[in-house]
């Protein structure tokens, strides 16, 4: 079987992945670099961490990279930042919203200005990056949006509200933009990881560990058993194989999909 992930898929396209400095966001820039994509990654925090990723993502695929620290609550720095993108590399080809802000709180006591933060980072941002996009991609007859969900697309649960919100209305959005552009040859599809071995994750199931006085493997085999029928965590990797694959000629007929990679969760 080709291997997707490798070699000139997608040589001379230009790809934005939002929130992609580490975690899942990494994992997908890296797979699309080694399909021969130049990458603009992108994130808050320590920007020499933000520019070595780029150099290291550059160093592993061979493709080019940069990094962009926009902070995606400004529209003014997102229509910067698609511009400097395209300024790089060219028109943006594929655009991966996947930044994500979360908080974990009983709905009564939510503060107004988290649930703004999420809205404006989670929802409006991958707005402002389709609509950036879009004109170019329709100009020369090809283009992909993915936009990143969750298993918490599909279902709710409890203190994080904001998270179940604004993953479900992205895919509202997916939906929305896969029928506008229909006839283009832009395609626009969602993916909807399960748990996935992130810092973030891992740092909470140590907590968990700690306080029920278990081992951390052990803490980790019980979180992901009583989710994945599996019992494995989502690989990042595997993630980003399946969004090479959508962005891949394979991926032609494919828009306003959602895809699960959960090992199971919704067949439960």
């Amino acid at each position: 079987m080709t291997d997707l992930t490798s070699g000139g898929t997608l040589k001379g396209r230009c790809a934005l992945v939002t929130g992609s400095t580490g975690g899942i966001g990494y994992a997908i820039a890296h797979s699309l670099a080694a399909a021969g994509a130049r990458v603009v990654i992108n994130g808050l925090g320590d920007m020499t961490l933000g520019h070595e990723a780029a150099r290291r993502l550059s160093s592993d695929t061979g493709s080019e990279a940069m990094f962009d620290d926009t902070d995606l609550t400004d529209v003014a720095a997102i229509e910067r930042m698609v511009g400097n993108a395209a300024a790089r590399f060219g028109a943006v080809d594929i655009v991966v919203n996947n930044a994500v802000v979360r908080h974990f709180s009983a709905v009564e006591h939510f503060k107004t200005e988290d649930w703004n933060r999420s809205l404006a980072v989670n929802v409006s941002a991958a707005f402002h990056c389709i609509r950036l996009a879009v004109p170019a991609m329709r100009a020369q007859g090809w283009g992909r949006i993915i936009n990143m969900s969750s298993i918490f697309g599909a279902r709710g649960t409890e203190n994080r509200i904001d998270y179940v919100t604004t993953k479900t209305a992205l895919l509202g959005m997916t939906r929305a933009v896969a029928i506008e552009t229909a006839r283009t040859g832009i395609t626009c599809n969602a993916i909807a990881p399960g748990a996935v071995p992130t810092p973030p994750l891992l740092s909470r199931i140590g907590e968990m560990a700690a306080e029920e006085g278990i081992s951390a493997a052990e803490a980790e085999h019980r979180y992901v058993a009583t989710r994945h029928p599996t019992e494995r965590f989502v690989e990042p990797g595997n993630v980003g194989a399946l969004a090479v694959f959508l962005c891949s000629p394979a991926g032609n007929d494919i828009t306003g999909a959602t895809f699960p990679i959960d090992g199971g969760w919704q067949a439960r």
